[in-house]
């Protein structure tokens, strides 16, 4: 018993510190390095939503998928649609419908975004569901392809998506008449959009763990541990092998299109650019580099390979002009000669990830 108290107060004191860290990181990073790296947390917790999403594919599931990005695209441009002036201007029946505006509520359109791209989920995850490994990663990676350059030329005959311009003007969230786009006074503080929109995708991340947690302790989330370990035996005792990763696909698809959303209403702008493999093999990465299948490791993945790029990216140009006077190499070829080396770094010295999930001896 004893040990079980102990278990249950370091978990609860972990708990604590979890949650005084959210709440005071944006002001120990805007004192330290200004709106700029407030900015690069806000991302960092959308790539949290993305990969806990990729996480329950990957990690519970055992599905390597390297096009989970296109579910992040499909939300963004449903709520680059939803809200903004392109629709109206390409249709002026519509316009005549709706002269105030297109403003649809972010409220309304985070549960599309997420039904849109869970949708999109199971289109992948249906017929390939008897793939495995490479063939698995092959295909998905195709569909994330093949989303992106659907995205990029869905401007003719009927321009849908504005092609590679993108679609600019999407509104920022307004929460309970607060607009987030906006520095706003409250209880006494100045605080600008950056740190608004921090905490709105705060309370997003605590509501998604929340979520993925009880997945993980349910019978669903031990059934998807069972098909990522052993598939064969899972199905000998009678686990719905199909059913179950086609759920896999869509709840995961799901938390991908609610960050998408998030992110282009933060943007303000969209375009197939932001959407390409290199941000799918990114999140991959980050879920894999943390610990697949253990949340504090993803969670951990994703600020460090958030944090990092920006880190070499603002101390290289200084560096070498500090050393030699000027700059010789480019600072964005040094950062990703030292982004790629730790990624190597840590797959030679911690191939399970730098926060693995412990085995229950």
């Amino acid at each position: 018993m004893s040990g079980l108290n102990t278990a249950s107060q370091r978990a609860s004191l972990g708990l604590v510190l979890f949650a005084v860290a959210l709440v005071l990181a944006p002001w120990i990073v805007g004192h330290a390095g200004g709106n700029t790296w407030v900015r690069t947390l806000d991302f960092a917790l959308l790539y949290i939503m993305l990969a806990l999403g990729l996480n329950i594919v990957v990690g519970y599931a055992g599905l390597l998928d390297m096009g989970f990005i296109a579910f992040y695209a499909v939300g963004a441009y449903l709520a680059a649609l939803l809200s903004s002036p392109h629709l109206l201007q390409q249709f002026p029946a519509l316009m005549a419908l709706l002269p105030a505006g297109m403003h649809t509520s972010i409220w309304l359109i985070l549960p599309l975004a997420a039904l849109l791209a869970a949708g999109f989920g199971v289109l992948l995850g249906a017929p390939t569901l008897r793939l495995r490994g490479d063939y698995l990663a092959i295909v998905t990676l195709g569909f994330g392809e093949i989303i992106r350059i659907l995205l990029r030329n869905l401007d003719r005959p009927v321009n849908i998506t504005n092609g590679p311009k993108g679609i600019a003007q999407v509104d920022p969230v307004n929460l309970l008449g607060i607009n987030l786009g906006r520095t706003q006074d409250l209880f006494g503080l100045r605080l600008p959009s950056v740190y608004l929109y921090y905490y709105l995708f705060a309370a997003l991340v605590v509501l998604i763990l929340f979520a993925c947690i009880r997945l993980e302790r349910s019978r669903i989330g031990r059934a998807w541990v069972a098909i990522r370990e052993d598939e064969e035996a899972a199905q000998a005792m009678g686990v719905n092998t199909l059913r179950l990763k086609l759920l896999a696909f869509a709840i995961g698809a799901g938390f991908g299109g609610v960050s998408g959303a998030l992110f282009a209403s933060f943007q303000g702008f969209v375009s197939p650019e932001s959407f390409t493999l290199n941000e799918s093999i990114a999140v991959l990465a980050m879920v894999v580099l943390g610990g697949m299948g253990h949340i504090p490791g993803v969670i951990l993945g994703c600020v460090l390979l958030a944090a990092l790029p920006e880190a070499l990216r603002a101390s290289m140009g200084p560096l070498q002009q500090a050393l030699f006077g000027q700059v010789l190499v480019d600072p964005e070829i040094i950062r990703q000669l030292f982004y790629g080396l730790a990624l190597i770094l840590a797959m030679l010295y911690r191939p399970a990830g730098l926060w693995p999930k412990g085995v229950a001896r």
